[in-house]
């Protein structure tokens, strides 16, 4: 199978499983046990934080570990501000989307900032909106998750702080994380990662907090995670977030360049009397959109299916959708939306892999298009 819808998850590491296993076989203790098993595995829950803050280069920040992405930017947006004027764009992802509109149904006041054609955000506009309203809290996506735009969220946090230092900055960084080179500013007063992105398991993630910055909690119960995230922890699930991690972090830089190479290979060799690129030259090397113009995104991916490569056709969190809310907002129409397709990458991916993977796209396309013998 060629896989290619790596921004929606990714095959765990085997590496980081088999390191990991002693978690189930051995240190499956509580980590709140008060003997020596819980207190262990309590320790090596603080060596992952440890881990992670280090792959990001921070000093001043701290890690709670929750179970997803999603459940770290609601925990971000819906328990750090109580109340005030609430600013993102209309590229995030559906968890800090949907977010926004909980807060606006809850009364409050949100604002969504337009897009640019790339799906990044107009600094702009969002500069000239917080230097004329008195914000509390911003949230801009590092990476889009459907064009792999990057926003340069340490310069638009210290901008921003530099208009008014009170406004409290989370990054969504799930398809940053592990993939980018990338050290966390003291001016991103929260972050929210994602294990499954990165070889790691589903059901693990973590917030990013400033130390001291005050979050109340989303799960109560038992206090774990300094009374910030009830639950017991999940022990083995963090250990092989924190090994996936730092085989990514290793060779972070070996990867960029990797994975640039086959980005490029799709884009340079997929039929461009057909295909758009959507994805701008600013972009995440992990993630490239592109359209079918005048045919069914959903129709490729199915088409792909028989000879046993996957792709997607847009966000996962969003496929219920005909039509991508955030392409939507980069402007493009419909004929452009139908043919949308998402190729995401991964450490793993080869450009043998890419060679096969265009000329079958390539293949159904015409196929679609009645281009016969080309």
């Amino acid at each position: 199978m060629i896989y290619l819808d790596n921004a929606a998850t990714t095959k765990p590491s085997t590496t980081a499983l088999n390191k990991a296993q002693i978690y189930n076989s051995e240190y499956f203790f509580n980590p709140s046990g008060l003997y020596s098993g819980g207190l262990k595995c309590a320790q090596h829950i603080k060596e992952a934080k440890q881990s992670i803050l280090k792959n990001l280069g921070s000093t001043s920040h701290e890690v709670i570990f929750t179970s997803c992405g999603s459940e770290s930017d609601n925990t971000a947006i819906l328990r750090t501000v109580k109340r005030g004027l609430f600013v993102t764009d209309k590229g995030e992802h559906a968890a800090v989307y949907k977010s926004f509109l909980e807060l606006k149904n809850n009364g409050q006041k949100v604002e969504f900032i337009d897009l640019n054609a790339d799906g990044s955000v107009n600094t702009e506009e969002l500069f000239d909106f917080v230097q004329n309203n008195n914000v509390d809290f911003v949230s801009i996506v590092h990476v889009n998750n459907e064009t792999g735009a990057i926003n340069d969220v340490n310069a638009i946090a210290k901008k921003i702080k530099t208009i008014n230092n009170k406004i409290v900055f989370h990054v969504d960084g799930v398809q940053a994380y592990g993939k980018l080179p990338y050290r966390l500013s003291q001016d991103v007063d929260l972050y929210s990662i994602s294990a499954h992105k990165i070889n790691g398991l589903k059901g693990v993630g973590a917030l990013i907090r400033k130390k001291n910055l005050n979050v109340a909690p989303l799960i109560i119960g038992g206090g774990q995670e300094g009374g910030l995230r009830s639950g017991t922890e999940n022990v083995f699930g963090i250990k092989v977030f924190q090994y996936a991690g730092e085989e990514k972090y290793s060779l972070i830089k070996e990867n960029y360049s990797k994975i640039t190479q086959i980005k490029n290979y799709f884009i340079n060799n997929l039929d461009k009397t057909i295909f758009k690129i959507i994805s701008g030259e600013n972009s995440s090397p992990y993630i490239l959109s592109v359209s079918a113009i005048g045919l069914r995104g959903e129709v490729i991916m199915h088409s792909l299916e028989e000879f046993d490569i996957v792709i997607g056709n847009g966000s996962a969190c969003s496929s219920k959708n005909r039509y991508s809310r955030v392409l939507e907002a980069c402007g493009y129409t419909p004929n452009i939306l139908d043919g949308v397709l998402r190729l995401s990458f991964s450490t793993e991916s080869t450009l043998d892999e890419a060679n096969i993977a265009v000329e079958k796209i390539n293949q159904v396309a015409y196929k679609l298009k009645g281009i016969m013998n080309k």
